[in-house]
């Protein structure tokens, strides 16, 4: 387990936190897999009805570690996308128990992708939305292609996945992403007590309920393998080589 992610269960809610603030809570591999296990582990864990996805120190995440994109396409090894991250998003998916995002700050790439996995979602007035992998030269990933368009419809889809525009809270809330719109710091604190209030229900039902809602399954899986195979393909492109290394240099400055 990653000192990067903290997991904590209280009553019947697990919490998973994002917690790198020296990076704005940019996910490492390690921090994928930690979350993953917290994942994972309270599906056979009655006790745990509810989780929560959140960050620290007034960030959601950053996103992927641009690092990890540049040394996967740059190696020789037939093995092109670091696979942690794709085994957190197939955790997601798999999942049966309701999540609450309390998204505080930005949501880049990834971590705008996993909200859109969840259930209900809190956001602060300081929070934004964003998934730029076009501007790497990359494609959508975790079945965002299908998931964004169904919540908020093609035109704002297009617009985020492809233009790569962002969307702060009031947009997110308008669209249909966010359920809350929250002052800054307290949307961890509503996501408890929303959980709260999930966790009050009867649990097979909430199972039930929550599985005719969704799409099925074995679409988002296979709409995930779609993606992940254009999305390994793209990695190794000039453009996005190009895209990883100028991330670098603009760093440095």
């Amino acid at each position: 387990m990653t000192e990067h992610i903290i997991v904590t269960d209280e009553g019947a809610t697990r919490t998973i936190t994002m917690r790198r603030p020296e990076k704005k809570n940019t996910l490492t591999q390690e921090m994928y897999l930690a979350m993953s296990d917290a994942i994972d582990s309270a599906q056979t864990n009655p006790a745990i009805r509810c989780l929560i996805l959140t960050g620290r120190s007034g960030v959601f995440t950053a996103g992927a570690d641009i690092g990890d994109f540049l040394q996967a396409a740059t190696t020789t090894d037939d093995v092109v996308r670091p696979r942690n991250s794709v085994m957190f998003l197939q955790s997601l998916v798999n999942n049966k128990k309701p999540i609450v995002a309390a998204v505080d700050g930005i949501a880049v790439g990834i971590g705008t992708t996993m909200v859109f996995h969840c259930d209900y979602v809190i956001a602060s007035t300081s929070a934004s939305f964003s998934s730029p992998f076009l501007q790497y030269g990359l494609v959508p990933e975790g079945a965002t292609s299908l998931l964004v368009p169904q919540v908020i419809g093609h035109q704002r889809a297009f617009a985020m996945l492809v233009m790569g525009r962002s969307m702060n809270a009031e947009d997110a809330r308008e669209a249909g992403l966010v359920n809350q719109v929250v002052p800054t710091g307290h949307a961890l604190v509503e996501a408890q007590k929303v959980a709260r209030e999930i966790s009050a229900l009867p649990a097979d039902a909430v199972a039930i309920s929550r599985r005719l809602l969704k799409l099925p399954t074995e679409d988002i899986v296979r709409r995930m393998g779609q993606e992940d195979h254009f999305f390994g393909e793209r990695m190794r492109s000039p453009e996005a080589i190009a895209a990883f290394q100028g991330f670098f240099q603009r760093e440095k400055k």
